[in-house]
């Protein structure tokens, strides 16, 4: 919902609101912020707060250092566990240049034109909905993160051999103050593992919601004496951690656009794998406890690329499974849209579908299959000599994920 500004002062007032955090995220989707008090919201949202983008990787030098944030009004939430008096609050925030112009390495900004590509091409309604992965570790006296997990528990266990149970419960109490609606909690199959599924949204709601979902569960994690771990494999010999997609779509004229969307994507996902498994780790994961290594798809398989779990209606999704939850959303549900508008547009048909277990096939059977990107190494190279990459990102994003 948009609130006019004199909406957020009144609330910021009446909230007893000291501190307004101006937030947004780096290339590697990395939030960042600057905090404001409220006699500055005029200017914030009338010029702008102005930042020094030269100290942030791939947002600019010194010679062209400034970048201007414009706060998103119907972003705005309380951060719960902040004090109750002089209470901070947080905007979402776009990037302007000084003269106004967006800044063509903003990732919301880049998601919203994404968003816009599809319903000038009918597609009225895009969501997506996340299921991410961490590890909670112990820290040592002091105060450093440890490798040692936890709890010993395995998938979808109970306490007392679930200790992260009073965990998960204050992560999703908080993100619900915060307006965000975790659809489920349950531990995973490592050692102090944990998952926690949202319900889909709309795409820049889904992103903003991945992007403060890391922030509550690192802030939540160290109220308690842990640290939260989302790199893709912390443990070696253990699972790694995962951040499957779900994506539906609807078109305006009533036809299923969702074929076309998922063959759009089986074919560009090569190049696409850079921005969703950003650093060599991702590759370890790859063919292993359910995370996939083959292009391919099928009706419920956990060993697919992309699944279509079980669902009618409108919880009917397509779950892209080799993300992880390094990887910026923003860019990654802008380049997903991409690919399934490109689906579209050159309607593609769907390869049969592979109902096969990956994980126990023969390898002659698996050999007819192309599979993902083996190392960071050949992902980067994908990414670099893709046009399809170059036609959506400046080349300042596609530098940055490739150097």
């Amino acid at each position: 919902m948009k609130y006019s500004k004199d909406e957020i002062k009144q609330y910021v007032a009446e909230e007893d609101v000291k501190f307004i955090r101006l937030a947004f995220c780096d290339l590697s989707g990395k939030q960042k912020n600057i905090s404001i008090h409220p006699d500055e919201l005029d200017r914030a949202f009338e010029y702008g707060i102005a930042f020094d983008a030269s100290a942030i990787p791939g947002f600019g030098d010194e010679v062209h250092s400034d970048l201007f944030l414009h706060p998103d009004s119907g972003t705005l939430c309380m951060l719960p566990w902040r004090p109750d008096h002089g209470r901070v609050a947080r905007m979402f925030c776009g990037i302007a240049r000084p003269d106004g112009t967006p800044f063509e390495a903003d990732g919301r900004q880049l998601l919203k034109q994404a968003i816009a590509a599809a319903a000038e091409m009918g597609v009225t309604t895009f969501a997506f909905g996340t299921e991410m992965e961490f590890y909670l570790f112990r820290r040592d006296e002091l105060g450093e993160p440890t490798k040692q997990p936890y709890d010993h528990a395995g998938y979808m266990d109970i306490a007392p051999e679930d200790k992260g149970e009073n965990v998960r419960r204050e992560i999703c109490l908080t993100l619900e103050q915060m307006g965000i609606r975790p659809e489920c909690s349950h531990h995973e199959q490592g050692p102090g593992q944990n998952e926690i599924d949202f319900r889909y949204s709309e795409p820049l709601t889904a992103a903003d919601n991945a992007v403060t979902f890391r922030a509550v569960v690192n802030t939540v994690a160290v109220r308690n004496g842990l640290a939260a771990d989302f790199s893709p494999k912390p443990l070696n010999g253990q699972p790694g951690n995962g951040m499957h997609i779900n994506i539906s779509a609807r078109s305006a004229d009533g036809s299923d656009v969702m074929p076309h969307i998922i063959a759009g994507i089986l074919s560009h996902i090569t190049e696409l794998t850079a921005f969703l498994n950003t650093v060599d780790a991702s590759y370890h994961r790859f063919g292993g406890s359910k995370a996939p290594r083959y292009i391919s798809w099928s009706s419920e398989n956990r060993s697919q690329l992309i699944r279509i779990p079980a669902a009618q209606g409108e919880y009917r999704r397509a779950e892209l499974r080799s993300p992880d939850p390094l990887c910026n959303p923003y860019l990654a549900f802008t380049l997903l849209i991409h690919a399934g508008l490109d689906g579209i547009r050159r309607q593609l048909v769907l390869p049969e579908a592979a109902d096969i277990n990956f994980f126990s096939a023969p390898e002659q059977v698996k050999a007819q299959f192309r599979t993902l990107p083996a190392t960071l190494a050949q992902a980067k190279a994908a990414a670099e000599s893709s046009s399809f990459i170059h036609q959506l990102l400046p080349q300042t994003i596609i530098s940055y994920y490739t150097r």
